[in-house]
């Protein structure tokens, strides 16, 4: 659920022409300028769910500013935003599920999040992204994405305090979000080859603000959050449940409208 129609993580954008040698700051360039030069060339709004517009991304561009000036490269930043998720994802799976492991747990998924975000925001300050850096983006996010549901499955099994049928909620869940994924990219990769605009890129008039907060609950941050209930199993169960079926349920409301918008790129 990683989204920005859900928001595929902020992937790296198409090059920029770069002003000055994109790898280091000029040397009178604060890091307060370097975020609105981040904050003037932000990807399109259209599509994105709220947490992932109006957090993720602005704590993405101060990410980014600060691995700028330390000359760090977009694919270090996603290897930090990696090690983060993934040490999260493996204290859901076989730590105790305690309020302050919860805790512990939202903020290591929202501080890679918002690293995830700022690895793309960093190439654009460093004169565009690469292919290789674009696909292992999206390959970390295909990995999160699975076993980020898989190790709720596990750790709920090992603690042992909810019904086997519960058990089935993170298996709906990671079917609907690779279902999710999946579309997203070859949505967007199908639109590319049509020379259709895509979600990321910028689109005349401001982006719906109500329907931002309408797919708020498809959002991967609003997932990350939803951790901080790991210490009451009911408690929990009944916020990643409610997330799994509005994510279920728009994709399910989505696939007929990507059809149709598929079949007319196919007769254009």
């Amino acid at each position: 659920m990683l989204q920005d129609d859900v928001a595929v993580a902020d992937a790296p954008a198409p090059p920029a022409t770069p002003t000055r040698p994109p790898s280091r700051p000029a040397p009178a360039e604060t890091l307060r300028h370097t975020v609105r030069r981040l904050a003037a060339a932000q990807k399109g709004a259209h599509g994105a769910p709220a947490y992932s517009r109006f957090v993720n991304r602005p704590a993405g561009r101060v990410l980014a500013a600060l691995a700028f000036h330390r000359g760090m490269t977009p694919d270090a930043v996603t290897a930090t935003s990696a090690v983060f998720s993934f040490s999260a994802i493996a204290t859901v799976a076989l730590a105790p599920h305690t309020w302050w492991v919860g805790v512990l747990v939202a903020l290591g998924l929202a501080l890679g999040y918002a690293l995830d975000s700022a690895d793309g925001q960093l190439a654009r300050l460093r004169g565009g992204g690469t292919p290789a850096g674009e696909w292992l983006d999206h390959m970390v996010d295909a990995a999160k994405t699975v076993s980020i549901h898989l190790a709720v499955l596990v750790g709920l099994f090992r603690q042992g305090e909810v019904g086997s049928g519960w058990l089935l909620v993170p298996v709906a869940f990671v079917v609907a979000d690779v279902v999710y994924f999946s579309a997203m990219l070859l949505n967007e990769a199908l639109r590319t080859a049509h020379g259709v605009p895509t979600r990321a890129q910028p689109r005349a008039g401001r982006a719906s603000v109500v329907r931002s907060l309408v797919v708020l609950p498809t959002d991967y941050g609003v997932l990350c959050l939803v951790f901080v209930l790991l210490g009451s199993a009911p408690a929990f169960l009944a916020g990643y449940g409610f997330l799994a079926v509005c994510t279920a349920g728009f994709v399910l409301a989505a696939l007929p409208r990507w059809r149709r918008e598929m079949s007319r790129l196919g007769t254009a």
